[in-house]
């Protein structure tokens, strides 16, 4: 048998991939479609793109399994991995297993809308809160101003801290009702 005809005495079948072939979608598929008119935020809609291009990680224009988990994850809802699943199940049109930017941005902006403003604090709050202390401290503060790059001194970022600190205790500390009235201010 010479290398020509070995393939012929393999049964088609075998020869086939078992995988699925994926629709391919934009590269650019959050940049490619209008975000639909909601009540959310300049900044909500921003962050749900954002949310979105980070995370296609493969840039294919839509979101897997694990690339979902982890752009929920980024907007603040830590879902399990059947409710995930669920998610995908839901919205793949294509039987891929793939949310393509629409369909994404559909639930989050879902989410979004029905979150508590207290919800919306409170993850806020665990941002700066990063060593789960229940409080803001001058070390959290000034992690934040360096990651926003503010150019802020450790006396500027002890006045906010003064300014909230409802205990007084001289920790430099600030409660999470301190940052409640600082955002809301």
């Amino acid at each position: 048998m010479n290398g020509s005809n070995a393939a012929s005495n393999i049964p088609s079948n075998t020869m086939t991939t078992k995988k699925k072939q994926r629709v391919q979608y934009p590269a650019n598929a959050a940049n490619s479609h209008a975000m639909p008119d909601s009540q959310l935020s300049e900044e909500q809609n921003t962050e749900i793109k954002e949310a979105f291009e980070l995370f296609d990680t493969d840039k294919d224009g839509a979101l897997d399994y694990h690339e979902l988990k982890v752009a929920m994850r980024a907007l603040g809802f830590d879902e399990k991995k059947p409710d995930v699943l669920k998610l995908i199940r839901q919205y793949d049109k294509t039987g891929d297993g793939y949310m393509v930017f629409e369909d994404f941005y559909k639930v989050m902006s879902e989410r979004i809308l029905t979150r508590s403003p207290l919800e919306e604090i409170q993850r806020a709050f665990k941002l700066f809160d990063d060593d789960n202390t229940g409080r803001i401290s001058l070390r959290n503060l000034r992690r934040i101003a360096k990651e926003l790059g503010e150019n802020l001194d450790d006396e500027e970022l002890q006045a906010m801290i003064d300014e909230f600190d409802m205990d007084e205790d001289g920790e430099s500390i600030l409660a999470i009702l301190g940052y409640y009235m600082l955002l809301f201010s």
